[in-house]
């Protein structure tokens, strides 16, 4: 179901507004889960014999699988319902965010963010409408990039991504937290931020820390700096590109994203992970709670996650699913001794306690459930990270 925001800058949609995120929430739940159970089928009972007759072998990869499901009505049913629900989201909230653009504007009056004069943002997050979302992060006036995407995010992840869009935050932080019960950052940045919703359960669980959340984006970041100060959370929002980061060398214990990397090009995702090195103290944690890689998923499961980078306007998603996480840390400057990775479950699903158990458990150390890195019922939350020695 619809998830109804609980910070001070949620909609006061209309009752028909209501009734539409609701329904649009409800198609998605159809999709994914009903329709993404037949796609399975569909992919083992035909689209495997049909590929296997024709080359010789089973499917090998997400490409292979990819080839043996196009054309197959289970796909095309599938892709058409999930391309014209994505629409809908976006859509769905359109009309409420430009009814509510003063009261958003002057709730953003009073916030603390720091944008830099003359700034260009990056043609990955302004040339195309990533997500389909029209004008994506950086287009419309004033905050309405930054609004549409927190209500359409709410609609889009049908109640799994908490009651503030936060569940990966809190998961990861709480993660960290019992694996390594003497870590405590002083100083944190979030990279690729958006509107902030996974940065603030970092300075939850680490109070005394400070917060930097960052992003290339005005309005999300205008949006993000005025929802955190009416949560009460103390954070800092500054303009910056993850890789050319305004910041001196070993000036920060934490380096963190949340669903990111996935939208940066090839050579800039490699620069900001070697930028993430270049900023981190020494005993600092550079952490991504990021898709889980091609090369861990059987080829179904890495199909059905690299739908998105060709019907869903994320042209660099499956290239960086087909990087090796470790390799990425390693190429950034960390040690191949010091990459570790993770599957936590979802703490708004399973609870603290099985955050804490999977914190302290080998079994989730490697990609194993289906619903890994996936929106849908029981989804888990893979995430990888290097030490800075």
């Amino acid at each position: 179901m619809t998830v109804i925001l609980q910070h001070a800058m949620k909609p006061e949609p209309t009752a028909e507004e209501a009734a539409r995120g609701r329904f649009v929430s409800a198609i998605r739940g159809f999709i994914l889960n009903d329709l993404a159970a037949d796609l399975n089928q569909a992919y083992h009972r035909r689209a495997v014999p049909r590929y296997r007759a024709a080359h010789g072998r089973d499917p090998a990869s997400s490409g292979d699988a990819h080839k043996a499901m196009r054309g197959d009505p289970a796909f095309n049913i599938y892709s058409a319902m999930r391309v014209q629900a994505q629409k809908m989201v976006w859509a769905s909230v359109a009309d409420g965010v430009a009814r509510d653009a003063a009261r958003l504007e002057a709730f953003a009056a009073d916030s603390d963010v720091e944008l830099k004069p003359g700034f260009v943002p990056p043609r990955n997050a302004s040339a195309i409408d990533v997500h389909l979302m029209p004008g994506s992060y950086t287009g419309g006036t004033g905050l309405a990039a930054g609004a549409t995407y927190d209500r359409g995010l709410a609609i889009f992840s049908m109640g799994l991504m908490g009651a503030n869009l936060d569940d990966i935050g809190l998961s990861m932080a709480a993660y960290i937290q019992h694996r390594f019960p003497d870590y405590a950052p002083q100083r944190m940045l979030d990279i690729g931020c958006t509107i902030g919703h996974n940065s603030l359960p970092w300075k939850q669980a680490f109070p005394n820390a400070e917060l930097i959340a960052t992003d290339v984006a005005a309005p999300g970041l205008r949006y993000g700096a005025a929802r955190a100060r009416l949560q009460g959370v103390d954070a800092r929002f500054v303009q910056m590109a993850s890789d050319a980061l305004d910041l001196p060398d070993a000036s920060v214990d934490l380096v963190f994203s949340s669903m990111f990397l996935h939208e940066l090009p090839k050579k800039v995702r490699a620069k900001t992970l070697a930028e993430a090195h270049r900023v981190l103290r020494p005993g600092g944690l550079m952490l991504h709670m990021e898709l889980p890689p091609n090369g861990q998923m059987a080829p179904f499961e890495a199909f059905y996650l690299d739908w998105d980078s060709y019907y869903n306007n994320e042209p660099y998603y499956k290239g960086y699913r087909d990087e090796d996480p470790r390799a990425l840390c390693v190429g950034g400057g960390f040690a191949a001794a010091d990459y570790f990775q993770f599957v936590v479950p979802s703490i708004g699903i399973y609870g603290a306690d099985a955050v804490a158990a999977a914190a302290t458990s080998d079994a989730a150390h490697s990609v194993g459930a289906e619903t890994t890195g996936r929106l849908a019922e029981g989804v888990m939350w893979f995430g990888y990270g290097a030490w800075k020695r």
